[in-house]
């Protein structure tokens, strides 16, 4: 990337961090061994892999041996939801989750569904907070098996209240899961103090390598998880395979330059945030989508008069910012998290997400702001 180019989509994936890429490399080529292999070598490289684990297990108040290495969390949401309901076949076969939850687990829920699952998707309020007392309402006792709500949304930064829910879903006598993928190395994300049964998350979000990811499991909740994946019984049975040795070493480093850096990232990062927000609700007819005060600090998701998200991203091809979650942006349709919160497809297809990271500079502030400033200006109406 040329000087030239500014990255303000730091939601869909961030830059690897030079201290989490030098720990890795000698993992590629001189201490490359399978972390399974029982000479001197695969003893070096399981080793590496432990370090790795409690290292990721710290950055959340884990137990290492809670940690599960997976390829990513769209495949840790996967191994949790359908491994845990297929263990429950013939009893708790109701499960509820959110509207505005990532696709890989609104999808996977649709499939739970075709098998016979009963799924409640709970509404969200035009700030994208669900409603407590609906959730009351829709969860039975002793025969609610999961409540599965994202601790951060990946399009608006909206933060949902996990303590409260969890407290609401263990009442019930049912698990709580969370996404935690936007989450986990920008703020503290505590298991043990949030009642967390069961929690997925991927380095590549906060500075480290993409491929890996993690599923937490609480040992001590009724979280019992049928392996879906056969062939050697890694990670606990739960997933076979041979361990991206290279990138699990990443995500271990990640998580300890997160627990350094969480505090000044935050600071830096919010600044820039705050100066382009309020520079872009300045513009006429424009409005922030979600929650202003329950809100990750790097996300802004913005309502534009006059705008076309697609037009501006495909005009402008020196700024990366999104219309949406990086798994669907790609397709021409309205957001199905700002449809959920009261948007119609205008003020859906006229919204941006801009995501800051810790890369991000000052300068780069105005650069972004003039363009957007300029096609409100001069751009067609989407209605």
């Amino acid at each position: 990337m040329d000087n030239s180019f500014i990255y303000f989509d730091n939601n869909a994936t961030t830059p690897i961090d030079d201290r989490v890429l030098d720990s890795m490399l000698p993992y590629f080529k001189e201490n490359f061994a399978n972390a399974n292999s029982t000479h001197q070598a695969g003893i070096a490289a399981n080793s590496a892999v432990k370090d790795a684990r409690n290292n990721v297990a710290e950055l959340i108040n884990a137990d290492p041996t809670e940690i599960i290495f997976t390829s990513g969390a769209t495949e840790s949401i996967n191994i949790a939801l359908k491994g845990l309901s297929l263990q429950h076949t013939n009893y708790k076969k109701h499960i509820i989750t959110v509207k505005t939850e990532h696709k890989a687990v609104v999808d996977t829920c649709k499939y739970l569904e075709s098998l016979g699952f009963e799924i409640d998707y709970l509404e969200v309020n035009n700030d994208g907070l669900i409603n407590l007392e609906q959730l009351k309402q829709i969860i039975k006792k002793d025969y609610t098996l999961l409540v599965s709500v994202m601790w951060v949304n990946n399009e608006t930064g909206v933060i949902q209240p996990i303590q409260k829910i969890s407290t609401i879903t263990h009442q019930a006598n049912a698990l709580f899961m969370t996404d935690a993928t936007q989450a986990v190395g920008k703020l503290t994300t505590d298991v043990l103090e949030n009642e967390i049964d069961i929690m997925c998350f991927s380095p590549h979000k906060f500075y480290g390598p993409k491929g890996v990811g993690a599923l937490y499991i609480n040992k001590k909740s009724k979280a019992k998880i049928l392996s879906l994946q056969h062939g050697g019984g890694h990670e606990a049975g739960l997933r076979s395979g041979t361990l991206n040795v290279p990138a699990i070493v990443g995500f271990g480093e990640a998580s300890k330059c997160a627990i350094k850096d969480m505090t000044y990232n935050e600071k830096h990062i919010s600044e820039i945030r705050n100066i382009i927000e309020n520079r872009l609700l300045k513009i006429n007819g424009s409005f922030l989508n979600g929650s202003k005060s329950q809100r990750l600090y790097n996300t802004l998701n913005i309502c534009l008069p006059n705008f076309d998200a697609n037009i501006f991203i495909g005009k402008y091809k020196n700024i990366a910012v999104s219309n949406g979650s990086a798994c669907t942006s790609s397709l021409i349709q309205s957001s199905h998290v700002l449809s959920a919160m009261g948007l119609d497809d205008t003020q859906s297809l006229g919204s941006l997400r801009i995501s800051i990271g810790k890369a991000n500079k000052f300068s780069d502030i105005e650069k972004l702001v003039q363009a957007i400033e300029f096609e409100c200006k001069n751009g067609k109406s989407l209605l």
